[in-house]
């Protein structure tokens, strides 16, 4: 099952309070950045975050499952979508504790001739 649309814009509209948000379309599912860095999965409609020890320490009972089959498991976020202010801080607090992104690798331009 694929994420819908919708599921996507929603997300977007309840951790607006997170900073710089985007989702991007990957593998067949979507890939949530916060300030240029991965800190999350959206998969068949779920919202499963990085487990980073700053999430963590922000959920009292956390629920862990892997976004898809062979996948790591991740925080599957449920009620915490009901509360844009919480969901706002989890998702800072697994930016903040991921790396910056990687610099982009300039291509070289194709020789002609």
């Amino acid at each position: 099952m694929t994420t819908d649309p919708g599921t996507i814009r929603f997300l977007l509209d309840q951790a607006a309070g997170a900073g710089a948000l985007s989702a991007r379309r990957m593998f067949g599912e979507y890939a949530l950045y916060c300030d240029g860095k991965v800190v999350a999965l959206i998969c068949s409609d779920t919202l499963y975050l990085k487990p980073t020890p700053g999430a963590l320490a922000l959920m009292p009972d956390p629920q862990f499952a892997p976004p898809y089959p062979g996948a790591k498991p991740h925080l599957q976020i449920g009620d915490e979508l009901d509360d844009p202010e919480a969901l706002a801080r989890l998702i800072r607090a697994v930016a903040a504790d991921l790396p910056p992104p990687a610099p982009k690798k300039l291509r070289k331009p194709r020789a002609t001739g």
